[in-house]
């Protein structure tokens, strides 16, 4: 009764063959044990406990104080040890230490799963009316708990807003954890979400949690949302709606307090159509809407996203590196098909080849002063031929696709022979330019 009243759900039982039968069954954060109990006793529960629950810690309940009993449980691991009678003041406090260290591993876990993405400074760049417009609906929005749906193209800097809301919540010093939906085997993706227990299935070798545990108490984003699977769509749709989730291979549910941030460059609507999203969940998640503009739609706001990116990869690379007006002209003159994170790969590219001296047309990828050379070559004829157009369409393609000639091609619609005698055509004329 005490427990519950401190906020905390409680599993009670009688000895400890009750307690490793419920142990076997589902996920506990702390076991309250007496000694002294019929059938196994506490050290035998802490022993079990080991094997089946290692991270839950234990605190030792008992009226039989002595040197040498304090010395067992702390030996097979336990938390603490309170002598009964024990008051209610000292109960809750040793709580609050084990709540506080269960903070503490999580926020340590969702640092080793995300520490590539904390590399180096990252945050939202621009002073264009419509990334005003994005910042003004963050501000609005990262106090509250609501779940954010973030719109926009692949590329754009969705997970940035994610990371912007979290930081402007009160969440800020409780983890941040990102998955991206497309990036696991749909055979995986339940576990990695909601975790499992020992033996669940083949290959779970032991209990794990999921990222809605690591993440306890912070916030989980969901990039690509649009390609989480529709069973897995159902569970989280329980999460949104209860709070719950539950272990693969547990009965009970555990109660987790997350917020839940979204992300996909598909339009959810379209999907719902054909029957691929549920409606039920679309409606859940968009509670509010951030979409965030194409960098070409915003192309005023490249100089400073590139003296930005350059001052992140330049420390490494050319620390004292500007950008050649040339460059610049090149790089406003771009479409961006890949948005910010085409931009951030160009300027790495560039600040490595630049060494210490400004960054030139020549330091740019390939595909950037192919295409400049080109659209000079157009200018000069001055009209467009149906050649043209497609070589500028198969370009686009290839830098949409990083250069990969099979995705370019099924991109285009046309066979990879055919992808190669066109760019052996296009080689061959610019030689003939030349």
């Amino acid at each position: 009764m005490e427990l519950r009243e401190m906020g905390h759900e409680v599993t009670v039982c009688p000895d400890g063959l009750t307690a490793v039968a419920a142990l076997e069954r589902n996920t506990y954060d702390c076991l309250l044990l007496d000694l002294n109990m019929p059938g196994i006793d506490g050290i035998g529960v802490m022993a079990q406990a080991a094997e089946l629950m290692p991270d839950a810690d234990v605190i030792v309940l008992t009226g039989k104080s002595s040197t040498e009993t304090a010395i067992a449980a702390l030996r097979y691991g336990a938390f603490d040890y309170l002598t009964k009678p024990c008051k209610r003041i000292e109960l809750e406090a040793v709580l609050n230490k084990v709540r506080e260290k269960r903070d503490l591993n999580n926020r340590c876990a969702a640092l080793e799963h995300h520490v590539e993405r904390l590399q180096g400074s990252a945050r939202l760049v621009g002073n264009s009316d419509s990334m005003q417009k994005v910042r003004t609906l963050i501000t609005k929005v990262a106090p509250t708990n609501s779940t954010v749906l973030i719109l926009g193209e692949t590329g754009t800097g969705k997970e940035l807003v994610a990371r912007e809301l979290h930081e402007q919540s009160k969440r800020e010093d409780k983890p941040f954890v990102a998955i991206n939906c497309g990036a696991l085997p749909e055979s995986l993706i339940e576990s990695e979400l909601f975790g499992h227990r020992k033996g669940a299935f083949t290959g779970a070798d032991d209990n794990r949690k999921g990222l809605f545990e690591v993440a306890s108490g912070g916030t989980l984003f969901l990039d690509e949302i649009g390609e989480l699977p529709k069973a897995m769509q159902a569970k989280l749709l329980r999460f949104l709606e209860s709070g719950e989730i539950r272990r693969v291979g547990e009965n009970d549910a555990m109660v987790v307090d997350v917020r839940v941030l979204c992300a996909t460059h598909r339009n959810l609507q379209d999907m719902v159509d054909v029957g691929d999203f549920r409606e039920d969940l679309m409606f859940r998640i968009n509670t509010f809407e951030i979409e965030l503009p194409a960098l070409r739609n915003h192309i005023e706001d490249l100089p400073l996203l590139a003296e930005h990116l350059l001052s992140r990869f330049g420390s490494t690379h050319s620390p004292t590196s500007k950008f050649s007006p040339q460059a610049i002209d090149i790089l406003t003159s771009h479409s961006w098909p890949g948005n910010v994170r085409e931009l951030a790969n160009a300027i790495e590219h560039a600040s490595i080849l630049c060494e210490s001296g400004p960054i030139l047309p020549e330091h740019l990828p390939n595909n950037f002063e192919s295409r400049r050379t080109r659209n000079l070559q157009l200018a000069n004829i001055g009209t467009l031929t149906l050649r043209d157009l497609e070589m500028q369409a198969i370009e686009q393609a290839l830098a949409r696709n990083d250069g990969n000639k099979p995705k370019t091609a099924e991109d285009l619609g046309i066979s990879l022979k055919t992808l190669y005698n066109r760019l052996n055509q296009s080689v061959l004329k610019d030689s003939a330019v030349g």
